[in-house]
């Protein structure tokens, strides 16, 4: 997969790359979120907490990850040069 974006967050940093079926990816600590035909909705859903459970690098606890303060918008990510 070819990682696109990256939003730090006070838990660490989340991704979306891409799969070579041309599907969006989101992942947080090398844990693959979903995959999703829009790169719109993978961004969406890791905001909104709609991805599957995020678990704390450290405490292993699930995450709410709508309280991180992830946008919902692409265009406020870090794009990935490469």
């Amino acid at each position: 997969m070819k990682p696109l974006l990256s939003y730090k967050t006070q838990i660490g940093t989340f991704y979306i790359a891409k799969s070579d079926d041309n599907r969006f990816h989101p992942t947080f600590n090398d844990v693959d979120l979903g995959a999703y035909e829009n790169l719109w909705l993978a961004v969406e859903d890791v905001a909104s907490n709609s991805t599957i459970p995020v678990h704390h690098p450290e405490t292993n606890e699930v995450i709410d990850t709508s309280k991180l303060a992830i946008p919902e918008d692409y265009i406020e990510w870090e794009r990935i040069r490469g």
